[in-house]
């Protein structure tokens, strides 16, 4: 391990899919690393590409697989392993059709990759959230409180691939998050398959309000970001350590993803429009700066014209400030896969156009509300050859939503108080207050 770097064993990690994915990728990182092996920036200067695959759509699907074949294409006399949660769901099919593949692992524990490279047994790291090293923007980082899911909507196929809900101990969440703190981390972005369901198989009930009140007596000026809280069980005890708290960001992340009665059933989703809708004005009366992300998903089986009519209403009557669209993907051995009346894709296509359209100037008065004002900003990243930096707000996500450009050159991973003058499409610009 103490050997000079240049003869050390170097990998690179290719992550792909969500920020669960991320924190994966980061737990083998430091596996590794702790091991004796050196992390490549880019593939040519690594003896290993790892591909930390997604599984959970068609279409990243796709990508995962086409990636890891073009780095064997590339790199030939490279060794390279698919991980992750593709490989979890389907690592016997595709140890079988994709012979040119040097390794398959799935993802229940990421420092096992350590074991496939190495013929010495696994001499890392089995501590499986240790992450020396971070792939967010300097100053963020993800903090996974729970794995798998329990909440069996029928069109989805996380439980089949990270299995049934697996919540940490709020002890050890508060102790990584100290751990980043004392790393200069500014921003916590707490992430599971559904926050709202956190502490549910280990007491019967949420236990989130719980746990932001053992974050909130961590010192120091951070914020803490809540992303995808599942509408169903919002657990509204949040609010209020929120309205007292304003390191606790008023950002929500709440998947709607439809709003017709019938849609929502056949989904195995409890709430209605109503509720949906009702929610959202507690929210915006409690916390008056709140922000709202959700999701859409178009051309679910059986999905009419009158479902989709019934979206757009509700589109318009909840104003979310950000909105994702996808279009549905069958996947196998859910209970949606054999459901009758699939829409096609043009027209489910064709539908997403038209929710994207409609939400363009939604999120536009949402963000020309922010103009004029001054907000802390947190710096990401420096636009080279420019005075300018890029950064985000607190009603700005990470990789999901716009971002503000500052007109100053400033040290990523730092806050600054910028006076926000002028919106550019979904972002915002600024000078330092």
């Amino acid at each position: 391990m103490d050997a000079d770097a240049s003869t050390r064993r170097a990998f690179h990690v290719e992550s792909l899919g969500c920020a669960k994915n991320q924190v994966d990728s980061e737990r083998m990182i430091a596996s590794l690393v702790r091991a004796g092996w050196r992390l490549a920036a880019a593939p040519d200067e690594a003896d290993v590409l790892i591909v930390n695959t997604c599984g959970f759509i068609s279409s990243a699907k796709k990508e995962s697989i086409e990636t890891s074949l073009e780095l064997k294409q590339r790199y030939p006399g490279k060794r390279v392993i698919m991980v992750g949660c593709l490989t979890e769901r389907y690592g016997e099919d595709l140890a079988r059709q994709l012979p040119e593949i040097d390794g398959f692992l799935g993802n229940r524990d990421p420092s096992l990759i350590l074991g496939l490279l190495s013929t010495e047994g696994n001499r890392g790291s089995r501590n499986l959230y240790e992450r020396s090293h971070l792939l967010s923007f300097p100053g963020s980082a993800y903090l996974k409180i729970a794995e798998g899911c329990g909440n069996r909507c029928t069109y989805c196929a996380i439980p089949l691939i990270r299995g049934d809900l697996a919540s940490r101990q709020p002890s050890e969440i508060v102790q990584e998050a100290k751990q980043l703190l004392d790393r200069g981390i500014m921003e916590l972005v707490l992430i599971a398959q559904d926050l709202g369901s956190y502490g549910r198989d280990l007491g019967g009930h949420c236990t989130l309000p719980r746990l932001l009140a053992d974050l909130s007596v961590l010192p120091g000026d951070f914020w803490v970001r809540l992303l995808y809280i599942h509408p169903d069980h919002f657990p509204s005890g949040i609010l209020d350590i929120m309205a007292r708290d304003p390191r606790f960001l008023p950002y929500f992340d709440l998947p709607f993803q439809h709003a017709a009665p019938r849609v929502l059933r056949a989904m195995g989703r409890r709430a209605d429009p109503e509720a949906n809708l009702s929610l959202l004005t507690r929210i915006r009366e409690r916390l008056p700066g709140a922000v709202i992300r959700s999701t859409f998903l178009l051309g679910f089986p059986g999905e009419t014209e009158q479902d989709f009519e019934e979206l757009l209403s509700f589109q318009s009557r909840a104003r979310p400030d950000w909105l994702g669209c996808f279009t549905y993907s069958r996947e196998e051995d859910t209970p949606a896969y054999a459901m009758r009346g699939r829409v096609t894709k043009a027209v489910a296509d064709a539908r997403k156009a038209r929710v994207e359209q409609r939400q363009g100037p939604l999120t536009e008065q949402a963000l020309e509300a922010h103009v004029g004002r001054t907000h802390d900003v947190l710096v990401e990243e420096r636009v080279e050859g420019e005075e300018l930096s890029l950064g985000r707000a607190y009603f700005q996500a990470p990789d999901v939503d716009g971002l503000v450009v500052v007109r100053r050159s400033l040290q990523p991973g730092t806050r600054c108080a910028v006076l926000i003058d002028r919106r550019n499409g979904v972002d915002l610009e600024g000078s330092p207050a």
